[in-house]
């Protein structure tokens, strides 16, 4: 949970990367992938890397040494956590990582990640992104056969089933046992001896995608990337090749002659697909296309940019007003604003400007304190406000906190009148799979009316887009996403909870 004294956005949980490169130098995209992917998650940030080979001639016959799982992981940002020595000693053919923002457990080290976990047979790295429903359970059977955790999270808990099904089955029906038994969102990036395992929940919950990397000199495929969002892809140079099915597992396997002694020499790399789940219908995590992901992204084949295009210019048709200009509560309703600007009509222009330097969490126990950050993340520009009549648009409201003081702020500025459009619908109810939200108590829209919440945040008028008009945004049929934050709803079983009548047989 966050801990601010100011409004919260949700959050998401984590972003997850994976690398396997025909070469022994994978620690730096690795370093790069996870830059893109910072929005994720600000916590911490960790890598972990494979610095073995398999052989064709003899694959018994391999040192030990050479073959082990070495990480590094810290709390803070990417620049924050990896030096350039970290990277140096980070080398391998395959590495996976991670950048947290936590849903369950607190911001200790011990539950940054990736996971490296020791087991019968060996060793393998896990990162997860997603939240588990049944984590409780889970653990207290795990607990009761004697395994001892040492994190709080639910990641550890899919790594201690996973050690348990590896000591008698292969990998492939291992991870088919545990998605049987886990219940929730998951994408992971799993790296394990000579294999790097891509893993998506049956739902589709959590985005994961797949991209190529090409060296142009040779003309050959060097290299995949596995990821949360496709601009980690694009970061490193490479080129999407699609999202990893619902229910799907991807096994990039790498091997290498012995006879081979030229660390320049190309690896021969495999890539297998096997469906685990099938038939499954998808419930893909709305919120990824209204806040979470990034613009540039390619989430389950839409652009985000343009699903936020179209979410402002539906918002322009369900609540049109007369006014002056159209600004955003920036970063997050930027492409939205414009959305709204281009069908309305109605100029385009920034009233807030964003301080993104200012730290993601405040303890403010005076109003004043609470007040002073509020400003010190955004001001006004009084120059186009002042005497206007302003349409602010922003992607969600959880709390209000916040927006009720961009109101008061823009009226002080001079605002002669502020209309609210949010890109979503209400948020009515807490999110168990994967979404750092407030309880239900918290959320504004959960026990308040639309124009009780307008009256709360003193806006001239109020406009949420309905849900009708988010799916045909997005562009997916809404027997095919998860919308239960904004219905109630959801598409596994959570105790006390509602069930989506389509997807409630098959949990």
């Amino acid at each position: 949970m966050n801990t601010s004294s100011s409004e919260p956005k949700v959050r998401e949980a984590c972003g997850i990367v994976g690398i396997a490169h025909s070469s022994d130098d994978v620690a730096l995209p690795l370093y790069y992938a996870l830059y893109a992917l910072q929005h994720r998650g600000q916590e911490s940030a960790g890598i972990a890397v494979f610095r073995g080979m398999s052989t064709d001639e003899n694959p018994d016959e391999r040192d030990a040494q050479a073959k082990e799982i070495r990480s590094e992981k810290g709390m803070g940002l990417v620049a924050e956590v990896f030096s350039p020595q970290h990277l140096a000693e980070l080398q391998g053919s395959m590495g996976i990582g991670h950048v947290r923002y936590p849903t369950t457990g607190a911001p200790l080290l011990e539950n940054a990640e990736p996971l490296v976990v020791n087991y019968q047979k060996g060793e393998f790295a896990l990162a997860h992104n997603g939240n588990l429903v049944n984590t409780r359970e889970l653990r207290a059977e795990l607990e009761r056969e004697g395994r001892i955790f040492h994190s709080e999270t639910d990641t550890e808990v899919i790594a201690q089933l996973l050690a348990r099904e590896l000591v008698e089955h292969d990998p492939i029906a291992a991870l088919t046992e545990v998605m049987r038994r886990v219940v929730g969102s998951y994408s992971l990036a799993i790296l394990m001896d000579s294999m790097l395992l891509a893993v998506r929940d049956p739902f589709g919950i959590k985005p994961l995608c797949i991209g190529a990397l090409t060296d142009e000199r040779r003309s050959m495929n060097v290299g995949y990337v596995i990821a949360s969002e496709s601009p980690a892809i694009d970061t490193l140079g490479g080129t999407l090749i699609r999202d990893v099915n619902p229910g799907e597992m991807l096994v990039i396997h790498a091997s290498h002659p012995a006879r081979a002694r030229n660390p320049a020499d190309h690896r021969d790399l495999k890539l297998i697909r096997h469906q685990l789940h099938p038939g499954v219908p998808s419930a893909h995590c709305v919120f990824e296309y209204i806040y979470f992901a990034r613009p540039d992204s390619i989430i389950d084949g839409q652009l985000v940019y343009d699903v936020r295009m179209k979410i402002g210019e539906r918002l322009a048709v369900e609540h049109p007003v007369s006014a002056d200009i159209v600004t955003p509560v920036p970063d997050s309703g930027i492409t939205c604003a414009i959305g709204y600007a281009k069908r309305s009509g109605i100029e385009y222009l920034e009233g807030l400007i964003k301080n993104r330097y200012v730290g993601r969490t405040f303890i403010m126990p005076e109003q004043r304190a609470r007040d002073m950050s509020v400003h010190a993340k955004f001001n006004i520009v009084r120059a186009n406000v002042a005497g206007k009549r302003v349409v602010l648009v922003d992607d969600s409201i959880v709390r209000g906190t916040t927006m009720r003081k961009l109101v008061r702020y823009l009226r002080a500025a001079g605002a002669k009148e502020v209309h609210l459009r949010i890109g979503s619908p209400p948020i009515i109810a807490p999110c168990y799979l994967g979404i750092d939200t407030p309880t239900r108590d918290e959320l504004i829209a959960s026990t308040r009316t639309i124009e009780a919440i307008r009256d709360y945040l003193a806006a001239d008028s109020l406009g949420y887009l309905s849900l009708q008009g988010l799916i045909m945004a997005v562009g997916i049929e809404a027997n095919s996403l998860c919308l239960g934050c904004l219905t109630e709803h959801y598409p596994v079983r959570i105790p006390g909870e509602r069930c989506s009548a389509l997807q409630a047989t098959l949990t």
